[in-house]
């Protein structure tokens, strides 16, 4: 069976029905366990949260991918800041160095992934609450090798 180009998979995607429904000014995306409104706000130069709305710097009249690009963009800043902090703290109180971490894009991927001592977290992560965040990164992080006391590295000399 012969791939689409991206191009190709793009447009057709556009093009189905109800594809573009939820990405207008007003609709509801998820964050954290919760919902934000999607506001166009030609006033603001980057996308900014303000209580339950996600301000975009979009005009009125931006187009649906406009509008998800926008905000997709945001939520995996976001979702990489929350991550990389639930991380730190948890490597701290395990007493071993953070984690690097990258975000996985797949349609089919799992929450988190092992990568060595790196880890790779979907970036739809974001979409769950925090204890559900924190649940999955510390399930992740308790796989990892503790970092070894002072006594152990003189052991392997």
């Amino acid at each position: 069976m012969k791939s689409r180009t991206p191009q190709l998979a793009l447009r057709l995607e556009a093009d189905a029905p109800g594809a573009n429904a939820c990405w207008q000014a007003g609709a509801d995306i998820a964050h954290l366990g919760t919902t934000l409104k999607l506001i166009l706000d030609t006033t603001c130069r980057e996308p900014t949260r303000v209580g339950a709305e996600l301000h975009l710097p979009l005009p009125p009249a931006a187009a649906p991918r406009q509008i998800r690009d926008a905000a997709e963009s945001w939520l995996r800043d976001e979702a990489l800041r929350t991550f990389s902090s639930i991380i730190a703290k948890k490597s701290a109180l395990a007493g071993r160095p953070s984690s690097t971490i990258t975000l996985a894009f797949g349609k089919r991927s799992d929450w988190v992934r092992r990568e060595g001592e790196a880890l790779r977290c979907h970036w739809r992560l974001i979409e769950q609450s925090s204890a559900i965040i924190e649940q999955v990164l510390a399930s992740a992080l308790a796989g990892m090798q503790p970092a070894p006391a002072c006594d152990d590295l003189f052991a392997l000399a």
